[in-house]
């Protein structure tokens, strides 16, 4: 079972594939949909050399992201290197 943690942003790092499918249309809503009811679904991280790595869960952490907040709910699992 996956364990739910906060963790800082600052130490997620989001790799330049990911960041190619960013789309700011879905993060200004996202970022709305979580003023008005929270952060319900947790970003997907994998452990890194001494940092995050991002899995599942750019929007999410974009929007987190624009709304100033400096930790995220995550779940830490096992994934393979891109």
């Amino acid at each position: 079972m996956l364990k739910l943690q906060k963790i800082l942003i600052s130490e997620i790092y989001v790799p330049v594939k990911r960041r190619k499918t960013l789309d700011s249309v879905k993060v200004g809503a996202l970022a709305e949909d979580i003023l008005e009811n929270g952060h319900k679904v947790p970003i997907q991280v994998r452990q890194g050399k001494g940092r995050f790595v991002l899995v599942e869960g750019l929007h999410r952490l974009e929007a987190c992201i624009s709304l100033g907040e400096d930790k995220i709910s995550s779940y830490l699992v096992q994934a393979q290197k891109f």
